[in-house]
């Protein structure tokens, strides 16, 4: 085997394995449950929930009800009906919410919404600002625990996940659970780490100090992560509180789709621009933060890191059976059996309420069915925020 031919393997085989090796080393770190506190904190200043709603009339009151009857005393709610075209702002009046309204066809997104909301809060800032989307739910004490970190004066994380429901089809488990890996256990992994977790859109919360400056008025698609990224390497580290819980209703197959479109190619966008970047700083700077949080960004999203890994073991298996030299594929195939045991692990201990043992069996379908979710980000990558429609909608 030539040289070139040789480095080819390496490379083929060297890449996804270190990726793999990274997403293995976060889950092992993120496996162990943090130990409980029995009592909620009491909050200290005053507290604001924005909510940035479009076309939320169907959930928009019940997720009104829920969050008061979880809130503690005080608490100001505030709707931002963001280029609603239906019921959303009288609704949420109705529900005992404040409401400004906003439209502007050309800026569209959570993140202008969000902007604006700010805005109308800055007349008479709150001491802490929580961010709910309209279709999501709080646990009780989440709003407590989230603030007794925001009064730190870093920005904090509650566990987003969704409400487990063992009928729904396999597809939509397996895309549960990949969401509980990515946002449970692999953020607690991160954060302990490098003492900094992700921000994911719902259930985060900010201190005034840093809501009032960080730059929410973006069109990119998975804003929540930029934001978390920006405010890293300006010093504000979002910090994970796993006892605080938001959750959602999972989608269907065919609204999952557009919501794993948005959410990936918005992730492979913000890694391509941030992961390079925030490796140098972390090992120039040095920071353990943000290099952690660059090889959080180089690690794909699971299904395509088992296609990219799986195609590259067959590759260099063949160039390993045609010339005899195995190493690469024998690193690549540990690689892969490490991260299986990992993931296989992650079920037992916290996925078994989530995902039928017969549905994780299915795997393989769940990544080809995303295939062209990935192929469409060569072709025709998503640009433009979408709401995902929900459950209880025609």
């Amino acid at each position: 085997m030539t040289v070139i031919a040789l480095a080819f393997c390496w490379l083929i085989s060297g890449i996804p394995a270190f990726a793999l090796a990274v997403y293995s080393f976060e889950i092992a770190a993120g496996l162990s449950k943090t130990r409980r506190t029995s009592a909620n904190p009491i909050p200290s200043g005053t507290i604001a929930v924005l909510i940035p709603a479009h076309n939320e009339a169907a959930g928009i009151v019940a997720t009104l009800t829920h969050l008061k009857s979880v809130a503690p005393p005080g608490i100001r709610i505030l709707v931002v009906a963001d280029n609603c075209t239906d019921e959303t702002a009288n609704l949420a009046r109705q529900a005992g919410a404040e409401v400004v309204e906003r439209t502007s066809l050309e800026q569209r997104g959570k993140g202008f919404a969000l902007s604006f909301g700010r805005d109308a809060l800055a007349a008479s800032p709150p001491d802490h600002v929580v961010v709910l989307d309209a279709d999501c739910q709080l646990a009780p004490g989440s709003i407590e625990r989230l603030t007794s970190v925001t009064q730190t004066g870093v920005p904090a994380q509650a566990a987003n996940l969704t409400i487990p429901d063992m009928a729904m089809p396999a597809l939509v488990q397996i895309s549960s659970f990949a969401m509980l890996v990515k946002n449970l256990v692999r953020s607690r992994g991160l954060n302990r780490i490098g003492g900094c977790a992700l921000l994911t859109g719902t259930g985060m919360a900010f201190p005034w100090s840093v809501f009032a400056t960080a730059p929410l008025a973006s069109g990119n698609i998975a804003e929540d992560m930029e934001l978390g990224l920006t405010l890293a390497r300006t010093g504000s580290k979002v910090r994970l509180v796993e006892q605080a819980r938001v959750r959602s209703q999972a989608s269907t197959v065919k609204d999952s789709a557009t919501q794993r479109r948005r959410w990936e190619h918005g992730f492979l966008r913000n890694a391509m621009t941030y992961a390079a970047p925030l490796i140098l700083e972390g090992i120039t700077t040095p920071s353990r933060a943000l290099l952690s949080l660059g090889l959080h960004l180089f690690v794909p999203p699971l299904a395509l890191l088992s296609l990219i890994s799986g195609l590259a073991l067959a590759f260099v298996f063949v160039a390993g059976w045609a010339t005899g030299f195995w190493l690469p594929s024998v690193l690549l195939a540990c690689a892969i059996a490490g991260a299986v045991a990992m993931t296989s692990i992650t079920w037992v201990i916290h996925g078994r309420g989530t995902l039928r043992l017969t549905a994780l069996l299915q795997a393989p379908v769940y990544i080809l069915w995303k295939v062209p979710i990935y192929l469409q980000f060569v072709s025709n990558r998503e640009s433009r925020w979408q709401r995902t429609r929900r459950e209880n909608e025609d």
